[in-house]
């Protein structure tokens, strides 16, 4: 059974960080893709960061390019999302997701995911 625990989320002041962690268990973690999207109220979900097996690819959206780093441990079973210069429009909960694949998507959905962690950003 897949299992995906977020944890990390926090109220933070406009151009602080935070680093999200996405804690696996429950599958072979190093055959699985991981992503990270995130939901502002009233808006869509929007895909954030992926990272694909072995951490050979990652990608970004073009609104957190630059400030955001996605890395994975795959002994430990972890992902973690590295959030710097965070702003206002940032805030939303943010869920990790995963899925057995070889390369990761930002577009669409995964099979499996977590059940989100609040971040805030906000003076």
């Amino acid at each position: 059974q897949v299992q995906l625990v977020e944890s990390g989320g926090n109220l933070v002041q406009p151009g602080g960080s935070l680093r999200l962690s996405c804690t696996a268990s429950g599958f072979t973690f190093d055959d699985y893709v991981i992503a990270w999207f995130r939901q502002a109220p009233g808006k869509e979900r929007e895909g954030v960061s992926c990272i694909s097996r072995g951490d050979s690819d990652t990608r970004y959206a073009d609104s957190v390019k630059g400030r955001f780093t996605i890395s994975r441990d795959n002994n430990k079973k972890i992902v973690h999302l590295q959030m710097d210069s965070l702003k206002p429009e940032d805030t939303a909960i943010y869920y990790c997701a995963a899925e057995n694949a070889q390369w990761c998507w930002l577009r669409g959905s995964y099979d499996n995911w977590g059940q989100g962690t609040q971040v805030t950003v906000s003076s």
